[in-house]
C-alpha cells in the first residue's frame, strides 16, 4: 500500500462518517495532510505509511495547531518498525494517537472504538476498576485469591482495581472468564489526544513568542495574537477577540495563489477567515474565500477593527460566504 492509496482510503472514511474534508495540504514541508471536521470535532490528520516517520519538530507543530484551533492531531498509517498496525489499537507518538484506516473507520463510522493501547513491551487494556472489584465481590474470591488465579501479585490486582495499571490481553481474558463480566475500558481517540496534550508544560507546545517576520510583526503590533508556524500551508495564524485568521504571507505569484486556494479550503473546514499579506502589488483581492491585502494597506491600519472592515469589505464584494458560527 502506498501513502497515496493511504490518503484516498482515509478520505473515503472520513466523508463515509460525515465529515467535511480540506482539501490535501501538497505543500512541503507539513505538518498536517488534512484537516476535517463534523460538529464540534475538527482533526487535523498527519498520513505516515510507517508512523515511526514522524519527527518530534511536526509533532509539535501539529498539537498547536490543534489547541490553538480548538481541534485534535490523528496520525494514521499502515506500519511501525517492522510491523503492520493491528486492528483496534491505539499507538502513540509524541502523544498523538496513531492508528491505522480500519480503526479510524470503526470508531468515526460504525462508532466501536479501539480497546487496545500499544505500549514498550506489547499491548495493554485499561481496566474499568470498579467492575473488577465489583465482580470479585459478588464471586467472593479475595485480593490473594484472584491473585494466584492468575499468577501475580496482590498489590497488581489491588492496582487493577484502582485504575493505577494497565493489564495485558492475555490477563483481561483470563479475568473476564474467571468473573464472567466485560472489564475492558474503550479508548476514545480524541479524548485521548487532549489529555495527553493537557498534560504537558505550557511551554512545550507554545510558540506564540513575539513574531519576527516583519508583516507578522505589524499584525501583532496591531493587536493579533500571532501563532507563527514553520510546516503549514500558512504563515501564521492570528487571533483577536472576535477572529481567526489563517495568515499567509508572501509576493503575488502562481505558488502564492495555490496556497490561498488550499488555506481557503482549510479554512472553510476550521470555520476561520483567510487572509493572505502581499509583498507588492495585488492582481486579485480573492481567491476563492482568502482575501489578498497589500503589504501597504497593512501599513495604513490602527487596529484588528480596521482590518477586520478590510476583510468583510472585501468579502461581501466578491460574495464570499465564510461560516465562522
Amino acid at each position: 500500500m502506498t501513502k497515496e492509496i493511504l490518503i484516498h482510503q482515509i478520505i473515503d472514511v472520513l466523508q463515509q462518517a460525515g465529515f467535511m474534508v480540506s482539501k490535501r495540504c501538497n505543500i512541503r514541508p507539513r505538518s498536517f495532510d488534512l484537516a476535517a471536521r463534523k460538529g464540534d470535532v475538527l482533526i487535523f490528520c498527519k498520513v505516515l505509511y510507517n508512523i515511526d516517520g514522524l519527527n518530534e519538530e511536526t509533532a509539535r507543530e501539529m498539537k498547536s495547531l490543534a489547541r490553538y484551533l480548538g481541534g485534535t492531531a490523528v496520525l494514521i498509517g499502515a506500519k511501525t518498525r517492522d510491523q503492520m498496525l493491528e486492528d483496534s489499537v491505539v499507538y502513540m507518538r509524541y502523544d498523538i494517537p496513531a492508528v491505522n484506516v480500519q480503526t479510524l473507520y470503526d470508531y468515526f463510522v460504525e462508532d466501536v472504538p479501539p480497546l487496545v493501547s500499544a505500549a514498550p513491551g506489547g499491548l495493554y487494556v485499561s481496566i474499568d476498576g470498579d467492575v473488577l472489584k465489583e465482580a470479585r465481590k459478588r464471586t467472593a474470591m479475595s485480593l490473594g485469591a484472584l491473585a494466584t488465579e492468575l499468577g501475580v501479585s496482590r498489590r497488581t490486582i489491588s492496582k487493577y482495581e484502582e485504575g493505577g495499571m494497565d493489564a495485558s490481553i492475555d490477563i483481561v481474558l483470563q479475568l473476564e472468564e474467571l468473573l464472567d463480566v466485560a472489564l475492558a475500558k474503550s479508548i476514545d481517540i480524541l479524548q485521548c489526544f487532549e489529555k495527553r496534550v493537557s498534560l504537558e508544560k505550557p511551554q512545550e507546545t507554545n510558540t506564540e513568542a513575539q513574531p519576527d517576520d516583519g508583516i507578522l510583526g505589524m499584525l501583532n503590533a496591531l493587536g493579533y495574537q500571532v501563532m507563527s508556524t514553520s510546516q503549514a500551508p500558512f504563515k501564521a495564524i492570528s487571533k483577536d477577540t472576535s477572529d481567526t485568521l489563517l495568515t499567509g504571507v508572501s509576493t503575488y505569484s502562481s505558488a502564492m495563489i495555490k496556497r490561498a486556494d488550499l488555506m481557503s479550503s482549510i479554512s472553510c473546514v476550521t470555520m476561520t477567515k483567510s487572509v493572505f499579506i502581499i509583498n507588492g502589488q495585488i492582481k486579485s483581492e480573492t481567491v476563492e474565500n482568502t482575501v489578498l491585502i497589500e503589504k501597504t494597506e497593512l501599513d495604513k491600519l490602527s487596529g484588528t477593527e480596521e482590518l477586520a472592515e478590510l476583510i468583510d469589505e472585501r468579502t461581501k464584494k466578491h460574495n464570499i460566504n465564510i461560516d465562522i458560527s
